[in-house]
């Protein structure tokens, strides 16, 4: 649903920064603490690049993970500027 771009929805654009802000904290908790950490003896018989998953999700997969979840975000936050009507353009 488009906004009119003379017209702002804070609270509506807050609430949607917000919601996207935690699920992707969600994704980061997971992926760092539960497969690094929490997940790791479960994972210990899966083996890539000569380790086992759970030590290369601690050591470079949440690495990898990070730098997905900054460029959706950076991705998504322009598409929710537009959406609310206050992008740069």
């Amino acid at each position: 649903m488009s906004k009119n771009p003379n017209v702002t929805d804070g609270g509506g654009y807050w609430k949607a920064n917000i919601r996207l802000v935690a699920i992707l904290l969600v994704i980061w908790a997971v992926c760092s603490f539960g497969f690094g950490i929490l997940l790791r003896p479960m994972l210990a018989g899966i083996s890539v690049g000569g380790t086992d998953l759970g030590f290369w999700f601690a050591q470079q997969g949440s690495i990898l993970v990070f730098l997905a979840i900054i460029f959706f975000y950076a991705f998504r936050m322009n598409a929710i500027d537009r959406e609310y009507g206050v992008d740069e353009e």
